[in-house]
């Protein structure tokens, strides 16, 4: 019950983080409000489960919520939506533009971005920066802190994004970013933005660089000390008072520890070695440390910069994933082979680290039978070796990551390879059948309440209308599929044949 409760405050507190950074700045109507719509949902669903843990949660009381909160939220939301002035309607058409504009002013600099200006000298240097055989420009729209350029696209979208943004650079040096996006009827539309990163604007760069390392290794430092304390008290089962008295029996915490580590970080550096290869300011990962639960809330890193283009976005989204694997398969199965076969029981079950059912994901069946063996029949189930919790942590986490919403790697892949526009589609649907799924693994059921809570945008490329080639969206696919048998139960024939 403990769980369930830090579960709610942590979804409680990034929701509001969420609420607070995304949705402030375009609404009157009270966060805390807000705030409170969204999370009615999670609170009913936790007091049921609370006041009566042995019962399933009522159909109509997942249902009900789930259906009236977000309207209620969406009606509050355009009710106390700013209205805007004559000049500003094109706004609500050009979202793609304004999350790039929120992105520039938020992961480029902690100031606001500086107002545009543009005279009548500069627009007609402006205007020749479109050729009329790359892209028809036909008019401006001037903005406060952009320039919307239309026109109609005559040549590869690539050659012509290429050519503008050098044409401009030649003009303007690095006044501005140059965007290439589609608007809501599909046509592809230039901005011009403040770029606040440009060489007047940059000051003190070395002594941030230098403070984002130390707190980087800091916050390594102190990981490292949660999770060996988790993994020497959780999984390895000492009692806290014993390594007060005894601290030597915190070294038992290490493989855990290290494992688990070693996981976040590769992926992380994934994404980071992959950014620096398309010269993409990014920091070091940062580790989030917590005394309790797995030792850590995982890690993260924070580009800088917008990327470049839909190929750069999915190759960084993807390195992640992908790195994280290259080490958790390895470690997921030494740590099998090492873990204790027990008798199945009531308590057996996804979240049952001393009696694993393997069964509710393909995958993992798959691994857990390579690894065991003759040893794991359809009565037994797994004592996980602490290196073995490691990886299956990092399985879920992948699992998590690869969900094709919003801002996770998963929905960084889909943006990249059919649009931000069919990206956000997939992103909704998946949350659905993530729901439904939770009907099968009540287990589900509080990350599915928790996808309902995140964005279902992300941050779009400058070039953001470029498409990939065949080999990335084939990548992309595989990971998809990958998604798929790691989150769906083996099949009957699977574990029939296993002997599960």
């Amino acid at each position: 019950m403990l769980s369930l409760l830090i579960l709610l405050i942590l979804l409680g507190l990034i929701t509001y983080f969420i609420l607070q950074r995304r949705v402030s700045k375009t609404t009157y109507t009270s966060i805390w409000i807000l705030w409170l719509i969204m999370m009615t949902p999670a609170l009913i669903w936790t007091t049921w489960m609370l006041v009566y843990p042995q019962k399933q949660v009522p159909l109509a009381l997942i249902i009900i919520p789930f259906l009236l909160c977000p309207y209620l939220y969406w009606l509050l939301l355009q009710w106390g939506r700013n209205v805007p002035s004559q000049s500003d309607k094109l706004k609500t058409e050009n979202s793609s533009y304004h999350s790039q504009t929120e992105i520039l002013s938020t992961q480029t600099t902690n100031q606001t971005a500086p107002k545009l200006a543009i005279d009548k000298n500069e627009e007609t240097n402006l205007r020749n920066c479109f050729p009329w055989t790359v892209y028809y420009l036909r008019h401006l729209e001037y903005k406060p802190q952009a320039v919307i350029c239309r026109g109609q696209l005559r040549s590869n979208s690539e050659e012509a994004y290429q050519t503008v943004r050098e044409n401009v650079e030649g003009k303007f040096g690095d006044r501005f970013l140059v965007i290439f996006q589609n608007s809501f009827q599909g046509k592809p539309f230039f901005a011009l933005v403040p770029n606040p990163g440009c060489s007047k604007n940059k000051t003190k760069k070395s002594q941030e660089h230098k403070r984002h390392i130390m707190l980087a290794l800091g916050l390594l430092l102190i990981t490292l000390f949660t999770t060996t304390l988790v993994g020497a008290t959780e999984m390895v089962g000492h009692s806290e008072d014993l390594i007060r008295y005894d601290p030597n029996l915190l070294i038992k915490g290490l493989p855990y520890a290290i494992a688990l580590i070693s996981i976040l970080g590769c992926h992380e550096f994934g994404h980071f070695i992959v950014a620096q290869l398309y010269k993409i300011p990014t920091t070091l990962p940062y580790f989030i440390p917590v005394p309790f639960f797995l030792g850590t809330f995982g890690a993260f890193i924070r580009m800088q910069s917008p990327v470049p283009n839909r190929k750069s976005l999915f190759d960084v989204s993807i390195a992640g994933p992908i790195a994280g694997l290259v080490v958790t398969i390895p470690l997921l199965i030494w740590g099998l082979s090492h873990s204790d076969i027990v008798p199945i029981s009531e308590d057996s079950g996804i979240l049952s680290i001393d009696s694993l059912n393997p069964t509710f994901s393909f995958l993992l069946t798959i691994l857990s039978k390579l690894a065991l063996g003759v040893k794991l029949t359809y009565n037994t189930s797994i004592d996980l070796h602490p290196v073995a919790v490691a990886g299956y942590i990092g399985l879920v986490l992948t699992a998590y990551n690869l969900m094709p919403i919003g801002q996770l790697d998963g929905g960084h892949i889909v943006h990249a390879m059919f649009g931000q526009r069919t990206g956000i589609v997939i992103g909704q649907i998946s949350r659905f059948l993530l729901l439904l799924l939770a009907f099968i693994n009540k287990e589900f059921l509080f990350l599915a309440i928790f996808l309902f809570l995140l964005p279902l945008d992300d941050e779009p490329a400058l070039n953001d209308v470029s498409e990939l080639d065949n080999k990335r969206d084939f990548l992309g696919l595989l990971m998809l599929g990958l998604l798929v048998i790691i989150l769906l139960p083996a099949p009957k024939m699977v574990i029939q044949w296993l002997n599960l």
